[in-house]
């Protein structure tokens, strides 16, 4: 498997609107490396807040993994 950055697309931005704004801003933070608890606090929610957006965000952009989640966080500059 390889791994190529490129830049956001018409459809990535498509994607990235499709998420409710808690929803990429709890990405931004598990992309940036923090854990649910660190995200939780640092948005004033409780870590179980944390994994349902986190569960919502891998259903509705098909993704199964943290590191899938963290390269489209990335293809989407978030």
């Amino acid at each position: 498997m390889s791994l190529t950055l490129t830049t956001p697309t018409a459809q990535d931005e498509t994607t990235a609107t499709s998420l409710a704004p808690r929803e990429q801003e709890t990405l931004r933070h598990i992309a940036a490396g923090r854990t649910y608890l660190q995200t939780a606090r640092h948005m004033g929610l409780s870590k179980h807040t944390v994994d349902a957006y986190l569960r919502r965000i891998r259903a509705k952009l098909g993704v199964n993994s943290t590191a899938e989640l963290t390269r489209l966080a990335i293809a989407l500059g978030l």
